[in-house]
């Protein structure tokens, strides 16, 4: 196990390193764990869930290097074994493994226990104990990438939040739109996880989109308001409706807001491109071409465009990413990499997979 000196040496970490999954059974932990098999420096060490006793071939067939890799219990004293740990769990469940791991490990948690700083906002909208927060893990954002270096413990955005915040925090932050945004958002049906519902059959879901948690009721509300709030310097609120897409994974959120007297589409572009000019993740796309979710499928990428409505006096903005890649997995794996000292892409890409 590689130590603190090790991991921030300028030339990088001496030890080879190893990473534990909990959660592994799910969407977002079979993510983890394919990524994982193309890292260039991080071998798959102990994989947990709550159906131990079965083997990742049992749930994963598309990893046949790890079809008999047997699935443990999510026991702290084995995942601790590993240099990072990513816990893939339900939200509510991460806190009480992470106050079990050693304070050193380096811990990255993918649910939602450490992300907001309000307790008043996690009883709102998770309920239960709050658990504290976290260094907030969306590297893009400014001043972000030396806190996640610095850390030991990171909270791994939300997918929605990705999508949102990267859309308009430089805006915000320019003063170029209000601070009252409207989010409509449409996600495939990983985002739901993998627990079977009646509203998660197929046919159900097939050439049908319908709405769900309307009304300002969702879990990523008080993330994204956050946020952005943290990136303009005071108070946003987002108005946010997400949608259930007939599509296994992928987000599309389109983002609007009034904008600042004068604020031209070219000013928006300027900004964008200002902001992720040197960004690996983040794509302003070309002038008229327009974000789509098959685009950045497998992909640890967002894509942007914006536009003013001159008739109405809005901005909007529409991001596309791959919901368990840049918004769950692939995000996680990049905070590990600048946690533990790697270059920030290994083991990731920016592009997609198509057709």
């Amino acid at each position: 196990m590689s130590t603190v000196a090790e991991r921030n040496s300028p030339d990088g970490p001496t030890a080879s390193l190893t990473a534990a999954v909990a959660g592994a059974s799910g969407y977002a932990g079979g993510e983890l764990l394919r990524l994982l098999l193309g890292h260039p420096t991080l071998e798959i060490g102990p994989v947990a869930a709550s159906s131990a006793g079965r083997t990742l071939g049992d749930v994963h067939p598309n990893l046949p290097e790890l079809a008999m890799r047997p699935l443990i219990a999510a026991d702290a004293d084995a995942l601790a074994e590993a240099d990072v740990v990513f816990l893939a769990l339900p939200h509510g469940e991460s806190a009480a493994i992470a106050r079990s791991l050693p304070p050193d490990r380096i811990v990255v948690d993918l649910g939602a226990d450490f992300r907001l700083r309000e307790e008043s906002d996690w009883t709102a909208f998770y309920g239960g104990a709050h658990a504290g927060h976290w260094v907030y893990g969306m590297p893009e954002l400014p001043g972000a990438r030396v806190q996640i270096a610095e850390a030991t413990r990171v909270a791994n955005p939300g997918c929605y939040p990705t999508a949102v915040t990267l859309a308009m925090a430089p805006l915000l932050a320019e003063g170029l739109v209000d601070a009252l945004l409207t989010v409509v958002a449409a996600s495939g049906t990983s985002g739901a996880g993998r627990t079977p519902t009646e509203t998660l059959l197929a046919s159900q879901v097939m050439g049908s989109m319908s709405p769900y948690k309307v009304g300002g009721v969702h879990q990523h509300t008080p993330e994204m308001e956050q946020a952005l709030g943290h990136a303009a310097g005071r108070s946003v609120r987002v108005s946010f409706t997400p949608l259930l897409a007939p599509m296994p994974r992928g987000i599309l959120a389109t983002c609007t807001a009034d904008l600042a007297e004068g604020v031209t589409t070219e000013d928006l572009h300027e900004c964008l491109h200002a902001a992720y000019a040197g960004e690996a993740f983040v794509h302003v796309l070309r002038p008229g071409s327009w974000p789509q979710t098959a685009a950045t499928l497998g992909g640890n990428a967002v894509h942007l465009q914006a536009a003013a409505d001159r008739r109405t006096g809005r901005a909007v903005v529409v991001s596309a990413l791959d919901n368990l890649v840049k918004g769950a997995a692939g995000q996680a794996v990049q905070n590990a990499n600048l946690m533990l000292g790697l270059p920030e892409g290994s083991g990731l890409t920016a592009s997609g997979v198509a057709p």
